[in-house]
């Protein structure tokens, strides 16, 4: 362990470190910050955003930018209102319209940077002024649609909740999900001979895991417990981390990020892995727009707006994704949003308005860029870049 810190391969470790500074200064200036009913409040605040941040990590993982999430949420949120209200249609259908339109957005993106060379910088940059500008014609005069509260969709982002036999059920699968993975991957090593974790450590990783979680579910449990909505979110994350540490795919991710011409030189298609990374990006982005529009119980101009668009980058930089590409993971997105989101609701509680929300977050932006700099330089010196 302290080898790879020494050669700059830092993990989530300062992350969640600064996660701890964060909740103990928060506490310790407002004791509600950790009541259970303010930590439920801030999960389900975490995922709309959340999600969009976890669509960012696959485009800095391959070394690009996509500065529109925002707005391709705020369309996909527009989208879902007036065909579900204003048309009448059904939610699912409704719901496929606005996914589907952000993954056209994605490859529309993918065919103007793969064909026309136009960076991927300049490109979102025109579709987060384009789809905005689409966004406010399609609400139209009145500018705001409200989403039925007594629909699924609103209830399923506000008031559903996992049932507490449910979630200690759900917490011992993911332990088991997690020894049972190591142990596999420890197998397959040992027969390789190379060098494998021992079975007490894959043992006592589990139980931890199995520990922690038990005891979160138990402290949310005494306010309304875990929402669906957030295991949405962790859903989507621990699926990410597969296809990315797992796959094929995963592998052809971190290769283009870290060397575009050595990974075209291995026979990796690299512009399609630039397609995927566009399309999943926006796709996410659109899903991320119909939750906040489902937790808002509405759909205005501002939606996608405001800090959504900084925020989603600034969660997936502040998790560990590397802005130089080929480093991060898929808990990048949850790790990063968390952070945010403590800011904001200790701020909030605190009775401070939004300057010092935008200052500590910008603050703690650089800091977590700083770190990956240095890292990058470590790791160059040991010979690991």
């Amino acid at each position: 362990m302290a080898d790879r810190v020494r050669g700059g391969d830092l993990g989530v470790w300062p992350v969640v470190a600064g996660l701890v500074v964060i909740w103990t200064v928060m506490q310790i200036l407002n004791p509600v910050f950790l009541s259970s009913a303010n930590l439920v409040n801030l999960a389900m605040e975490c995922v709309p955003v959340g999600v969009i941040a976890l669509g960012v990590v696959f485009m800095l993982l391959v070394g690009q930018i996509d500065l529109s999430v925002g707005s391709v949420s705020g369309l996909s949120a527009a989208i879902t209102a007036v065909l579900f209200v204003d048309h009448g249609m059904p939610a699912v259908v409704a719901l496929v319209a606005a996914a589907a339109a952000g993954c056209l957005i994605g490859w529309f993106y993918a065919q103007v940077f793969n064909r026309l060379g136009v960076p991927s910088f300049v490109i979102t940059l025109a579709g987060l002024l384009g789809f905005l500008g689409l966004q406010l014609w399609i609400l139209g005069p009145k500018g705001s649609i409200n989403l039925p509260f007594d629909s699924w969709l609103v209830t399923f982002a506000q008031l559903d909740f996992v049932p507490p036999w449910l979630a200690y059920a759900l917490v011992a699968a993911g332990a088991g999900a997690l020894y049972w993975t190591g142990h596999a991957r420890a197998a397959a090593r040992r027969r390789a001979g190379l060098p494998a974790t021992t079975e007490q450590t894959l043992v006592l990783r589990s139980a931890v895991l199995l520990a922690g979680l038990a005891v979160a579910v138990w402290y949310l449990s005494r306010d309304r417990g875990v929402g669906w909505m957030f295991v949405l979110f962790l859903g989507l994350v621990l699926a990410t981390h597969y296809v990315l540490s797992r796959t094929k795919y995963g592998k052809s991710v971190y290769a283009v990020g870290g060397n575009v011409e050595a990974a075209r030189r291995a026979g990796i298609n690299v512009k399609a892995v630039y397609t995927s990374a566009f399309v999943v990006c926006t796709t996410l982005a659109a899903v991320g727009g119909i939750l906040a529009a489902a937790r808002l119980a509405a759909s205005n101009q501002s939606s996608g707006g405001g800090d959504v668009n900084l925020n989603a980058i600034a969660a997936a930089v502040i998790g560990g994704t590397s802005l130089f590409g080929g480093r991060g993971n898929a808990f990048a997105a949850l790790l990063g949003i968390v952070v945010i989101q403590s800011i904001s609701s200790g701020l909030t509680l605190l009775n401070l308005d939004s300057s010092y929300r935008f200052m500590v977050t910008g603050a703690v932006l650089l800091l977590a860029v700083a770190l990956d700099s240095v890292a990058r330089r470590s790791r160059r010196t040991h010979g690991r870049a």
